[in-house]
């Protein structure tokens, strides 16, 4: 009895020591914290809309959402605006690390932001709008777009006062751009902090007005918890690269190629869809022109027909160019911004190594086809067989470990044992053979 008691103290003291640890866990305010880099896609879009479900399920404090952006469609920027704004959880927008920006598109989902913060020496502005090449909009369209964004900026800069308001245009109307001290000089940003646990120290005792009312945030002693983009996310962010997208069309060009020129396995054909399938995702998020398309298909016309003709390699240097100009009309015409273009050496390179390794493939597979067939009794013809039993004119020829009856084609003349001779042709189980002149000392 005395040990059942005693071991049941050791357990209460254990239980009551947890406790502690367990309700300081509990009173620690939850920081969620995001990171987006690069331009503005889809699956930038998903992972902010799951960064604010899982803050929502978890009662976060707050979120922290860390962005380095270019910019990009205007789709994207207003269903993350959209996603922001709708959130009951506060939504900082923090324009970091040091040489970040919040360019074009990023500018109004900063401002989106319940507070808008940046990080010493960065950018936020030029948000003059463009068409999905890259190209300037017509005047109409250029003029409906522009003052439907600067009633956006209005909108989501109200309260921070009129030179606030007034910078925001000009980022959409001038394309103007603003460094961290002069945002905040003029209150289009709220702080500008060293790095997060800057940010948290002035976080502190601010308030905030979410769809879910007035909130004062407590930020000291929080618990930071960075919610990473998934890999799929990671991926489909990478297919805003133009050139990781030009190189999967490449490989997936040459691997359905070479899967057409050896059919039977799987491999290249599975390796040469998904490469396809990955690029073609690519080109309908980046603002790319059509027309190059028509470049590169002519230049696999041309490779295929310096198989067929002899030009001594005139039809595979035009293939090359046209494949080179296709790629870059495709991916660099004139208004793409620079981080959206492909690069030139890569194009070049890319070309010269697709012509080399397609007119290998389709000259392997001609001889291929040319080639006379290796089974069956037309495979006899052209051997040379021994003579077995005297030819006069029938008799019987060992032809590749098998004994064959034959008739001479040598006018009825007799070819006498063991002579060397050649098969002319193959009736149904006999064979036509001709005796193989001797060679002359």
């Amino acid at each position: 009895m005395r040990g059942r008691t005693f071991y049941l103290a050791i357990v209460f003291v254990w239980v009551l020591s947890l406790l502690p640890a367990s309700a300081s866990a509990q009173d620690d305010n939850l920081v969620l914290v995001l990171s987006a880099q690069g331009p503005l896609t889809p699956a930038m879009a998903e992972y902010l809309d799951r960064g604010l479900a899982q803050a929502a399920r978890e009662n976060a404090e707050l979120v922290i959402f860390q962005l380095d952006t270019p910019g990009g469609a205007i789709d994207l920027m207003n269903r993350m605006v959209q996603s922001i704004r709708a959130s009951a959880i506060p939504v900082v927008v923090y324009i970091a690390p040091r040489g970040a920006m919040a360019g074009s598109a990023g500018t109004v989902i900063t401002l989106a932001g319940h507070v808008a913060a940046m990080a010493p020496e960065t950018a936020i502005g030029a948000a003059s709008p463009v068409g999905m090449q890259g190209e300037d909009l017509g005047e109409t369209i250029e003029t409906k777009t522009v003052e439907i964004l600067k009633a956006t900026v209005r909108s989501l800069a109200e309260g921070r006062g009129d030179e606030a308001i007034a910078l925001a245009e000009a980022a959409i109307e001038e394309a103007k751009a603003a460094t961290a001290v002069e945002a905040h000089e003029v209150g289009l940003i709220d702080i500008i902090a060293e790095n997060l646990d800057d940010l948290l120290i002035q976080l502190d005792g601010r308030s905030v007005e979410t769809i879910s009312g007035v909130q004062q945030l407590r930020t000291v002693g929080v618990l930071l918890e960075d919610m990473p983009q998934s890999f799929i996310e990671q991926a489909l962010q990478a297919l805003t690269n133009p050139n990781i997208v030009f190189l999967l069309l490449t490989v997936g060009v040459q691997a359905i190629l070479i899967e057409i020129s050896s059919p039977g396995g799987w491999v290249a054909g599975f390796i040469g869809v998904i490469c396809l399938a990955l690029g073609t995702y690519g080109l309908g998020v980046l603002p790319v022109n059509w027309v190059g398309l028509i470049f590169i298909i002519t230049a696999f016309v041309l490779f295929i027909l310096e198989i067929k003709a002899t030009t001594h390699g005139a039809l595979a240097a035009a293939g090359v160019a046209s494949f080179v100009v296709g790629a870059l009309v495709l991916f660099n015409s004139p208004g793409t911004p620079s981080f959206q273009r492909v690069s030139i050496p890569l194009v070049v390179s890319a070309g010269i190594a697709t012509s080399a390794i397609f007119m290998f493939i389709l000259t392997f597979a001609i001889r291929a086809q040319r080639r006379p067939r290796a089974v069956g009794a037309e495979s006899l013809i052209g051997r040379i067989g021994i003579v077995r039993k005297t030819l006069d004119p029938m008799g019987s020829v060992l032809v590749g470990g098998e004994l064959w009856s034959a008739e001479s084609e040598d006018d009825g003349r007799e070819i006498h044992e063991g002579t060397r001779v050649e098969i002319m042709s193959v009736n149904g189980l006999r064979i036509n053979v001709r005796e193989v002149p001797k060679k002359s000392n």
